[in-house]
């Protein structure tokens, strides 16, 4: 790997030579600005104000502009008499706590490599006094024109310096969380802890760049002349009532069981024109059935009627030989106790 930087490691009163070395490397897909309308390369060339014309590399060097827009240069030979020992130098001031580092403060990350031969017996003292001691080192370094803030870690059996922002860098978080009042109940803390242990089972190894890899199947597709990969509909979510439901079904997702709770699709309303037959087909059928219940009914109420004929004809029998008993009944004349006997002839 080639190196970025180099300079000496200052612990204590023991220099290592080191070289600086990038940590880290981007897999983006690149892309080159061109004109729309004929695809052509677009150029940024730089040119000098004064003269009008194109300049090169070498013919560009640094300046410092004042307030009145005087522009004073700074050449490399200036900046050799910087008045501070960190300028080929990373010194180190303290040994800390890595857990006492916010991540926030972390930038960009290096590998020190040993500069030379002699250098690796005290890059190994180092290294294992950071092991040992299981702390990080502070140390400040000039790099790119300004002096920075980093830390030397450990990492396999190289060490590593990250770029580290000053305090007084990183913005407080003030204004950013919730000003309401909120209550948590148990069910849902413990909920998400069932959710995070869930989703621990994912490790770093398992992750990978899948919009770089679309972008890569687009750019494939219009090298061969083939068709577009088609984007993927959005997964339609299920409507969720409140925060212990959300976490519920999330566990589930993550764990691979079934959703107790999935809404199902309502099926379409079928309409005439769509199936015209299976519409006449129930209509004949109402009809039947109305043509054979009505004679029922019809036979049913003549028996009724009939029925209902013949119990008052009984009735009216029943009430006549009454009457005519009872008009009878008094021609049968009783004699009475009262009545004087005839009297008999000599």
């Amino acid at each position: 790997m080639r190196s970025i930087w180099n300079g000496v490691i200052s612990f204590g009163l023991v220099r290592i030579p080191i070289k600086l070395v990038n940590a880290t490397e981007s897999h983006a897909v690149p892309f080159r600005e061109i004109h729309t309308e004929d695809g052509g390369r677009i150029r940024h060339r730089k040119f000098c104000e004064l003269e009008d014309r194109e300049v090169t590399a070498q013919e560009i060097s640094r300046g410092y502009e004042e307030a009145d827009g005087t522009i004073i240069p700074i050449t490399d030979e200036d900046l050799a008499h910087l008045p501070i020992p960190t300028a080929r130098t990373i010194e180190i001031v303290t040994f800390v706590p890595e857990d006492s580092i916010d991540p926030l403060q972390m930038s960009a990350a290096y590998y020190l490599a040993a500069g030379r031969a002699p250098a690796a017996r005290p890059y190994t003292l180092l290294r294992e006094a950071l092991k040992r001691g299981n702390r990080v080192a502070i140390a400040k370094f000039a790099l790119r024109g300004r002096e920075r803030l980093g830390m030397l870690r450990v990492v396999g059996e190289a060490i590593a310096l990250h770029g580290l922002l000053w305090p007084d860098e990183v913005r407080a978080p003030e204004g950013i969380a919730p000003d309401a009042d909120v209550t948590l109940h148990d069910k849902e803390l413990n909920l998400a802890d069932d959710l995070v242990d869930a989703l621990s089972e994912v490790g770093l190894e398992d992750l990978r760049d899948e919009y770089r890899e679309a972008v890569e199947q687009v750019v494939a597709a219009k090298i061969s002349g083939e068709a577009l990969p088609e984007a993927p509909e959005p997964e339609r979510g299920v409507e969720v009532l409140d925060l212990t439901t959300a976490l519920e079904r999330s566990v589930r997702a993550v764990r691979g069981e079934p959703d107790e709770a999935e809404v199902k699709r309502l099926p379409q309303r079928r309409t005439s024109r769509s199936s015209p037959k299976e519409t006449g087909g129930r209509k004949s059928t109402s009809k039947a059935e109305k043509k054979t219940a009505s004679p029922a009914r019809k036979s049913t109420s003549k028996t009724s009627q009939a029925e209902k004929k013949k119990t008052a004809a009984k009735s009216t029998a029943g009430s006549t030989a009454g009457k005519t008993s009872s008009k009878k009944a008094p021609s049968k004349k009783t004699p009475e106790t009262g009545t004087p006997s005839r009297k008999r002839s000599a």
